[in-house]
């Protein structure tokens, strides 16, 4: 079946237990709202065990984060390549405990993700404000709630 937008090559892996994934098509926009470039994208949503493996083995750190982000660089001119990884387990009781619906929680982790493939980063405080603007105006789109304000 032909990818229906020429600019965003998506593929969408459920490798969770999980009972509330979002939907393939819900994935797809939330990428495709975050990008700014053509790309070739993989979002995996996995369960714990993947996600702490992952960390350890290419990040080096011991924990289950919420979402990876392995970054290709262009892979073919003019498109970006990459892997976002969700970890289903972090973002229920991240939603759980933020009191926020599930479905928001994992439309933010996703821009978030491809974001990040776009070279965006949240490590200096002036680059965090430019992110989480970012992610805050794209989310704004789906009428989800800035995940930054109170």
């Amino acid at each position: 079946m032909a990818d229906p937008d020429p600019e965003l090559r998506l593929a969408v892996q459920f490798a969770s237990a999980a009972d509330e994934l979002p939907a393939r098509a819900q994935i797809r926009r939330w990428v495709a709202a975050a990008l700014e470039h053509a790309a070739e994208i993989t979002v995996r949503i996995v369960d714990a065990e993947e996600a702490q493996s992952l960390n350890r083995d290419y990040r080096h750190k011991g924990y289950v984060p919420n979402v990876l982000t392995f970054e290709y660089g262009e892979i073919s001119p003019g498109v970006l390549g990459g892997d976002v990884v969700i970890c289903a387990p972090v973002v229920e009781r991240e939603a759980r405990e933020q009191g926020k619906p599930l479905q928001h929680h994992y439309a933010h982790m996703t821009v978030h993700g491809v974001l990040h493939l776009q070279g965006y980063d949240h490590i200096d405080p002036a680059d965090a404000d430019i992110m989480e603007s970012r992610e805050a105006a794209i989310l704004k789109r789906f009428r989800i709630p800035s995940p930054y304000s109170s």
